[in-house]
């Protein structure tokens, strides 16, 4: 079975002059030639630096060095190491503690990087990818011989979790398991797939090969706002795009949503986080030509999600969804034992015969994954016909005296008030009653509204104890770098 590695190669002996990739907006293309060309060379400089089979690779790159990332990625690959790819907005101490985790043998960075990256790991060799003088060394065609390709149990990446609750782990994805569409032989169709993640983040490095897997070029905005993403659409007429539930809002929220030419558009991803129904629909009824799908999974789950049909986000608002094969979901109780459809537990998902683990940290991937079940910490539902619905995380069970509270329910009734832009709610401490609700709303631009007509709104549609008693303003959400709201930032008034 071939490669990953191996699929960069064919298509450069096949398509050498298409478009691999194309960076926006400035629309700077990277051919399939130039793309295998270039990691190629970048593996050669890796091994003559001492690089071995199994040695890990850090990359912290910024979204803008999209070639040079993507072909680095690659050449790690090829090198028979182990990527590892760094968020950039990490602090010095958070690298510090991944790489004295990880144990890289070097990291590929920028000259705006590196200070930091010095401060975290003063001995970790360096090269930085926008200093041309040490990139030129680095790519200089060696002579020596790359090493046999890694096999389908080596290791392949480390990506760490994003930390919305604590220290990041790394999980290890091995080749078998790296990528949702294998290797093969595609039909080149001309089309393109439209996306916006950071690379570093697990939907980063899925998409950085996927394009190519299904005969599509790859466009790619470093930094997402509204009007690139439309701009893309009209210029380029994507066929498919993947965003994340903050894109969402950006767009809803942009005047030039409702009237843009965005008809090419066939299917439209959206995943990463809980969406709110209300969003849901209106991206689809806005996007009626194409398949609005709202997705579930994790980077611990690796290719096992769940996909919601066209057609049935009016039938099953809030889905995410049925398993798609052979993905099982099961709903489980505290002990572990399956709960019948409509009953609320901890979201368990059965992920196949080679489910990811935690690197280096065995107690951490016991816990996890257990009994072939990988244990989710999310909490959801199934109905009668298997459809999945995400009712939020255990930590974001709300328990006002005795009543268990889903922040995500109370928070997809604010967001159904034509003047909320973004809500997160919480549990917030309480000397009587344990913990009671709390909700920060950001407003749209030019909207109105104050707490008790929010409140008023919310009890009309939920019960009494479900109603936030105190709402706080703010201008925006806290997230992190792939667009998940930072809820442990979120601090009420000390009245």
């Amino acid at each position: 079975m071939p490669l990953q590695v191996d699929q960069l190669r064919d298509m450069a002996a096949q398509l050498p002059d298409e478009a691999a990739y194309v960076r926006l907006p400035d629309g700077d293309a990277l051919t399939f030639a130039a793309w295998d060309d270039l990691a190629d060379r970048i593996a050669r400089g890796l091994v003559e630096r001492g690089v071995g089979r199994g040695d890990r690779v850090a990359i912290l790159l910024e979204n803008d060095h999209l070639h040079r990332w993507i072909a680095t990625y690659a050449a790690v690959h090829r090198a028979a190491a182990v990527a590892v790819p760094l968020n950039t907005r990490l602090a010095a101490p958070e690298l510090a503690a991944i790489t004295a985790h990880c144990e890289p043998a070097l990291v590929v960075t920028s000259t705006t990087l590196a200070g930091r990256m010095e401060r975290a790991d003063p001995g970790l060799r360096r090269v930085t990818a926008d200093d041309e003088t040490g990139w030129a060394a680095l790519t200089a065609a060696g002579s020596g011989a790359l090493p046999d390709p890694p096999g389908d149990d080596d290791l392949a990446d480390i990506v760490y979790t994003s930390g919305t609750t604590g220290r990041p782990k790394g999980i290890a994805v091995r080749h078998r398991n790296t990528h949702m569409v294998p290797n093969g032989e595609p039909h080149w169709t001309g089309e393109a797939w439209l996306h916006a993640s950071p690379l570093f983040s697990f939907a980063g490095t899925t998409f950085t090969y996927n394009p190519m897997k299904l005969g599509m070029t790859g466009l790619y905005i470093p930094r997402f706002d509204a009007a690139t993403w439309i701009d893309a659409v009209e210029t380029y007429r994507p066929t498919c795009t993947f965003i994340v539930p903050a894109m969402v809002e950006l767009l809803l929220a942009s005047d030039r949503f409702e009237t843009a030419d965005l008809s090419s558009l066939q299917l439209v991803a959206i995943g990463s986080a809980p969406l709110p129904p209300s969003r849901h629909r209106a991206v689809a009824e806005r996007l009626p030509g194409a398949s609005v799908s709202n997705s579930y999974s994790m980077t611990e789950a690796g290719m096992a999600y769940t996909f919601l049909p066209p057609g049935e986000i009016a039938n099953r608002p809030g889905s995410v969804g049925m398993p798609v094969a052979p993905t099982e979901i099961r709903i489980a109780d505290p002990l572990g034992d399956p709960l019948p459809p409509g009953e609320v537990g901890e979201v368990l998902i059965k992920v196949g015969e080679h489910p990811r683990e935690y690197y280096n940290d065995p107690d951490a991937t016991a816990a996890t994954w257990a009994d072939g079940w990988l244990h989710s910490g999310d909490l959801g539902r199934l109905d009668a016909d298997g459809y999945l619905y995400i009712v939020g995380r255990a930590k974001d069970v709300i328990i006002r005296g005795g009543y268990n509270i889903a922040a995500t329910e109370v928070e997809a009734v604010l967001y159904e008030h034509p003047a909320v832009h973004e809500a997160a709610v919480v549990g917030v401490d309480h000397a009587v009653l344990g913990q009671a609700v709390g909700a920060f709303v950001a407003l749209r631009p030019g909207a109105a509204a104050e707490a008790c007509e929010l409140r008023d709104f919310c009890a009309e549609r939920l019960a009494d104890y479900k109603v936030p008693q105190g709402i706080w303003f703010v201008d925006a959400l806290p997230r992190n770098a792939v667009g998940k709201v930072l809820k442990r930032d979120l601090r009420p008034p000390a009245r």
